[in-house]
């Protein structure tokens, strides 16, 4: 009689335990990003308040973890002098329970987590920090080129460029 109890307490269980996630269906989603994937090089423009500064901008992209996750890696270097003037690494992931897209970025000692909306060889994500609103966005351009730009608007003033680039694998 334990046996048939037990093999009961268990099927109850079993259904009401959540439904585990859609690796299939992260896996599918995760291929529209596939255009990312390679180590990308080019030329970028950080703006700051003293001026326009030129830097050597890489981006290296990977699947991680069967697939599920895209590594990227950005590096912006000094021409000149090989110094690394910026450096952001990123995931980017999809929930099935969502539907959506998520991007995870680190830099400077700071992350964020947020939205990322993708498209065909495009993506876009922002997020909103006081009276400052961020946006970065990227398409693949007709040459086959990664071109992207941040910019921020802060109230109801035009939106300012942070930062602009075009890499090529």
């Amino acid at each position: 009689m334990l046996p048939l109890l037990l093999l009961l307490a268990g099927g109850a269980l079993e259904a009401q335990a959540p439904l585990g996630p859609d690796v299939a269906a992260q896996k599918a989603a995760m291929k529209k990003l596939e255009f990312l994937v390679g180590k990308w090089s080019g030329d970028a423009s950080i703006h700051t308040p003293q001026g326009v500064r030129k830097i050597r901008q890489t981006e290296q992209v990977e699947y991680r973890l069967g697939g599920l996750v895209l590594l990227v890696e950005g590096t912006g270097k000094d021409p000149g002098s090989g110094e690394v003037v910026f450096n952001a690494l990123a995931t980017i992931s999809y929930d099935d329970t969502a539907k959506s897209y998520r991007i995870r970025a680190f830099n400077a000692g700071r992350y964020l987590d947020t939205e990322l909306r993708a498209e065909s060889n495009a993506f876009e994500w922002g997020f909103t920090s006081g009276p400052a609103k961020v946006r970065n966005v990227m398409k693949l351009n007709e040459a086959g080129e990664w071109v992207e730009y941040g910019e921020v608007t802060i109230g109801d003033r035009p939106p300012m460029r942070t930062v602009e680039f075009t890499v090529r694998k």
